[in-house]
């Protein structure tokens, strides 16, 4: 049997237990040209709870009654006559929080676990790795001397920001909430500080850890931060948008910044980014950040958790912040 975490309801604010239902069906009998993947691994992203919003957006909402989208990993386990994959291949794409899937292939790739942990290549040399590494290269445009502002910077994306803009010669400060976070960021990834937003005044820490001001900031929560971040900017600065996660269970409207027209004052530029939009490059990019995890320039944590029954409570810590670094569900028993 295979089990499946399938949406059920959408939530208003935070999702609750009733939003999914864990279901049992039979593993799909594979079609001509189609293979069964066994998944081990599914990825945790924030940008899950906007695909539950019937709404537009960059991607089509999750509909009722299919299972919930997620990326994944795992092993081929069967083929019937696939023309590229064979049993035994890693592979990483769409496979939604469930334990098999049958698919013809499209839009997987092929990882290589024996040199690259399996969890890496839906962390670093995943989803989160690649909207780091375009969101501040091609869309920061972060340069020697910069000085770069990450917003929550201890998870799986902004820890992979900072690491990048430190081996680009940047001056880097990181945000999260914790003493413990903050250590990991300076300690461990090189941070050049770190601004701890559950225990410091944010525009007070802000003149103090960036009293130059700020050349590039890489927003993940969006909300009272950004606008703070407003006030820190230098001429010609770089905003980049990659998410907000302090708004996203928000039964309200979203709180924008009032800040804004420091855009205008400093001629600077604020930009969304989504990762699907650099595809044709991941490769580029893998290669690249691969040489650097193979040297020890780019680490990374991933925080794993068992059971596919625990999809909900595995979930919620994405928004707690109960995790560091990539949060991972393992689904094979």
């Amino acid at each position: 049997m295979n089990k499946q975490v399938i949406f059920k309801k959408r939530p208003v604010g935070f999702p609750d237990e009733h939003t999914w239902s864990l279901e049992a069906h039979p593993i799909p009998e594979l079609q001509e040209g189609e293979i069964l993947i066994q998944q081990h691994y599914i990825s945790l992203d924030p940008a899950m709870r906007g695909w539950l919003n019937d709404s537009k957006s960059y991607i089509p909402p999750v509909a009722i009654g299919d299972v919930m989208r997620a990326g994944s990993i795992g092993k081929v386990i069967r083929s019937n006559n696939h023309p590229k994959f064979k049993v035994g291949d890693t592979l990483t794409g769409w496979g939604g929080v469930q334990q098999y899937v049958a698919t013809n292939g499209d839009s997987w790739y092929k990882g290589d676990d024996s040199k690259v942990p399996m969890p890496l290549f839906i962390s670093t040399l995943g989803m989160p790795g690649m909207t780091a590494y375009f969101g501040i290269t091609e869309v920061g445009k972060i340069k020697e001397g910069d000085v770069v502002l990450v917003s929550g910077a201890a998870g799986a994306v902004g820890s992979v920001v900072g690491q990048i803009a430190k081996l680009k010669g940047c001056t880097v400060v990181g945000i999260a909430g914790g003493e413990e976070k903050c250590d990991y960021l300076v300690n461990e990834l090189g941070f050049d500080a770190a601004i701890d937003y559950k225990s410091e005044q944010i525009y007070q820490a802000l003149k103090e850890k960036c009293p130059k001001g700020i050349d590039v900031y890489f927003d993940n929560v969006g909300g009272e931060i950004l606008d703070a971040a407003l006030t820190r900017l230098r001429m010609h600065a770089r905003i980049v948008i990659c998410g907000a996660i302090s708004q996203y269970n928000n039964k309200a409207k979203v709180k924008g910044p009032s800040n804004y027209l420091s855009l205008l004052v400093n001629r600077a530029t604020m930009q969304g980014m989504v990762v699907m939009d650099y595809a044709k490059d991941y490769g580029r990019a893998a290669q690249e950040m691969a040489g650097w995890i193979m040297q020890g320039k780019l680490t990374s944590r991933e925080a794993i958790f068992e059971g596919i029954e625990n999809f909900y409570e595995t979930f919620g810590r994405l928004f707690s912040g109960d995790k560091q670094g990539k949060l991972i569900l393992k689904v094979i028993e």
